[in-house]
């Protein structure tokens, strides 16, 4: 048993009006109004207040589901890292339109299941925050690290959203009036002054949140800087053409508060810093949880007085459905066989950066990354490092068939005879998700000196050689796969010098090894500007093997950002405008 913030679940059960499940954004707008709020006395009861901050953390696990998993795996399957998966094309026919850009409708359930899921959040936080802020700091000694703790939670919501939306309405006063939220606009403010509502949210969390925090699931001031490199990353790659989704320049002030929030000292701090292996941040047991590399993580748990645990249910569909093992696992989110490509490494042991596409992996023949056998499970190793289940062509490993080829990713899953996979309704572990991990911020921070170009390119590939190193030493859980299996591992590290231009595609090949199957993908490509024609060179190449991309067509400048769903703009008055690209 895990004592978090998360697992406090049960804790949670005396809210206000404002704190209940929400229809649509409309729904979401009417339970913000006064008659939810506490009365005088319940204000001043700090255990009022502290179930309410309960109930803000709780919905981020119990707002989601198998078909909107805030992993963003769902919508990860529009990047080259991997395919939908499932039974064929119609099962979750929505997410094979978005896999190949194509019949994407803005009444699609999908995409509205998920902008109301992240307002439901939202609408948590700002109940509880609308009480915090009404508290004496003098009987409520946590009232400052509590309303950081909230903001923080808002800017995640806020951020997962403009990520998905692009154009979005921000929520950022809990004492609207119900005129203002009906009159709320998801075009008031530009793509940047947007970036600046959520960062400017986490600034005030950096200010206030501890160094490091009693209770693990409480983010603390690393955590906030992490999240602020993010964001800043973001708003730097500026997209502010509102006829356009390109990007127009990047800027050199937000890269360097990258660089600031990034520094390394904030988070030995904290006591952060990389796993000695790789692997580590990927398993459930108890003592690999929580560790030195996960700066802040939806924290999930069992036997913790509940029937079931507080779960993780939102990977459900991704269990490979093993005879009289996992039965009814539904094999979704594959890798795809470009980003198994990616891992191959040269006789030096350095990546294909231009080249790796230009012929699919062989592992009798091929030297690789040893962080593809802790990715990606692939015909002929041991399933999540058991050897009772080896991987084959078989439909055991491939519901489809073979449509969406026999590879399973490895993050998400658990061994299925550690104990720790349990079937509900769907399949559930007790695994965290870590949103926010080391490796991640040293990747931004070398992404923003290289393009800030200001004499530390060599610091940044320092940076990616860090992360190379730590993967070379990554072989616990692997290290008879040369000798049992045939592999052919090799890693090196960066010895050369290089220019901005050749740096930044190291930094990106590195982003994508180290990041692969962690949603991260898609939004990279977007953030850059190289969506369409990554995509389109993708699906022109998977077309040949796969007859489900032979459709398949990247609109640039639409497909970037998903369609306003058509519930919200029709229950807004007028207020909302449809994202471009003629929806």
């Amino acid at each position: 048993m895990k004592t978090n913030i998360f697992s406090r679940i049960a804790l949670a059960t005396v809210l206000t009006a404002g704190a209940l499940s929400l229809g649509s954004c409309d729904d979401f707008l009417d339970h913000q109004k006064p008659q939810g709020t506490l009365d005088e006395t319940q204000v001043k009861d700090p255990s009022r207040i502290d179930n309410l901050v309960i109930s803000a953390y709780a919905i981020y696990m119990s707002a989601e589901d198998i078909n909107s998993s805030f992993s963003m795996w769902n919508f990860d399957v529009r990047s080259d890292d991997a395919y939908k998966g499932g039974n064929g094309t119609s099962d979750g026919d929505v997410f094979h339109q978005l896999e190949i850009s194509q019949g994407i409708l803005t009444t699609n359930w999908n995409i509205s299941d998920m902008w109301t899921r992240l307002y439901n959040c939202i609408s948590r936080v700002n109940t509880a925050l609308a009480q915090l802020e009404q508290l004496d700091a003098k009987s409520y000694q946590q009232k400052d690290e509590r309303i950081g703790e909230m903001k923080f939670l808002r800017a995640y919501g806020h951020f997962l959203l403009k990520r998905l939306y692009k154009n979005i309405p921000f929520v950022m006063n809990p004492n609207l009036s119900v005129e203002n939220y009906n009159n709320l606009s998801n075009t008031e403010y530009t793509n940047d002054e947007g970036w600046g509502l959520i960062i400017k949210d986490l600034e005030d969390a950096y200010k206030v949140l501890p160094v490091k925090q009693k209770e693990v699931g409480r983010p603390s001031k690393a955590a906030a800087a992490a999240f602020l490199t993010k964001a800043y990353l973001y708003k730097a790659y500026r997209q502010d053409n509102a006829q356009s989704n390109e990007v127009t320049s990047i800027s050199a002030d937000d890269l360097k508060k990258v660089v600031e929030y990034s520094d390394p000292s904030i988070y030995q701090a904290g006591g952060f810093d990389l796993e000695a292996d790789f692997h580590n941040n990927f398993r459930p047991e108890p003592q690999y949880e929580n560790g030195v590399e996960s700066i802040w993580a939806i924290q999930y748990s069992m036997n913790d007085g509940t029937k079931l645990g507080n779960l993780n249910w939102s990977y459900g569909l991704i269990v490979p459905n093993i005879p009289g093992v996992t039965d009814g696992g539904c094999d979704f989110y594959k890798p795809s066989q470009n980003m198994v490509n990616a891992f191959r490494t040269n006789a030096e042991g350095l990546p294909y950066i231009d080249t790796f596409n230009d012929k699919d992996y062989n592992k009798a023949s091929d030297y690789a990354d040893p962080r593809l056998f802790l990715t990606v499970g692939m015909p002929g190793l041991p399933y999540e490092f058991n050897s009772n289940y080896m991987m084959d062509e078989t439909d055991t490993w491939s519901r489809s068939h073979g449509l969406y080829g026999y590879y399973v990713t490895l993050k998400q899953n658990v061994d299925p005879d550690c104990g720790f996979l349990i079937k509900g309704s769907w399949w559930g572990t007790p695994e965290n998700r870590i949103v926010l991990r080391y490796a991640d911020v040293l990747l931004e921070r070398a992404e923003a000196l290289v393009q800030l170009n200001d004499g530390r390119i060599d610091e940044a590939i320092g940076l990616v050689n860090k992360l190379r190193i730590r993967a070379k030493q990554s072989l616990s859980a692997i290290s008879n796969y040369e000798a049992d299996y045939g592999v052919r591992i090799n890693i090196a590290t960066y010895k050369g010098s290089y220019d901005q231009a050749q740096a930044l595609k190291i930094v990106k090949m590195e982003r994508r090894v180290e990041m692969g199957m962690e949603s991260e993908r898609f939004f990279d490509l977007v953030r850059w500007g190289e969506a369409a024609d990554v995509l389109n060179k993708y699906y022109a190449e998977e077309a040949g093997d796969c007859s489900l991309y032979k459709d398949a067509k990247f609109t640039k400048n639409k497909n970037e950002y998903l369609p306003i769903p058509f519930s919200q703009i029709s229950a807004s008055n007028g207020h909302y405008t449809q994202n471009i690209g003629n929806w």
